[in-house]
């Protein structure tokens, strides 16, 4: 595994070359060049661990294995590395999130954040719809606030893709914690879920609707 593991080593050494000149660009075409290049690091990192997991898979470790090297559970390991059957059909299931997902959860925290109840219940099926309404989801977030403080801001979502739905965290900051806000998104953009939960509790929460 020697040549893997010195294109890692280079990959890496390139990130490292990208940051330094990061902190040296001189004008504003210069700063949003890098912007794309060190977007395009990111997508081939991801490819490249994609294809590293696949091949300790390959050389029998486990997903426990797997989500200890990872600092996450086997769970979300799989989550965002495995390759699932479709046991109705024994088909690969496709694992690609929604696209647009983790901005569409980004602006559902800033619409809590704004008090715009309504705009967020007006996104929700059916089910949600009928379990709660613009008054209790703000009754809800003015628990969050009593337990945890004003919102401050939030971080870089991640997604994934559960069965037919997507799944997006959003890391939220408040004045006295952090927390994990997660959004199931239905393929035509409908809220079939809504949570903020303590980092430990989503890191072990499958991610179904509530």
């Amino acid at each position: 595994m020697t040549a893997e593991r010195d294109a890692v080593d280079a990959l890496a050494e390139g990130v490292r070359a990208l940051t330094e000149r990061a902190t040296g660009a001189a004008d504003r075409a210069q700063a949003l060049d890098l912007v794309a290049r060190g977007v395009a690091v990111r997508e081939h990192a991801d490819a490249a661990l994609a294809a590293l997991v696949d091949a300790a898979r390959a050389a029998g470790a486990t997903w426990q294995d797997v989500g200890r090297t990872l600092g996450t559970s086997r769970q979300a390991a799989f989550q965002r590395f495995g390759h699932p059957v479709d046991p109705r059909t024994g088909e690969p299931m496709d694992t690609t999130p929604l696209t647009g997902a983790g901005e569409l959860a980004t602006e559902i925290f800033g619409e809590l954040e704004a008090a715009r109840f309504d705009a967020v219940t007006a996104r929700f099926d059916e089910r949600m719809a009928e379990a709660l309404d613009a008054t209790g989801l703000g009754d809800v977030w003015a628990q969050i606030a009593s337990a945890v403080g004003a919102f401050e801001g939030a971080g870089e979502p991640t997604a994934r893709r559960l069965g037919d739905l997507t799944v997006v965290d959003v890391p939220l900051r408040f004045e006295a914690g952090h927390m994990v806000g997660r959004v199931t998104l239905h393929p035509d953009r409908r809220v079939g879920g809504l949570f903020v939960l303590d980092p430990a509790q989503a890191d072990g929460a499958a991610g179904g609707t509530a």
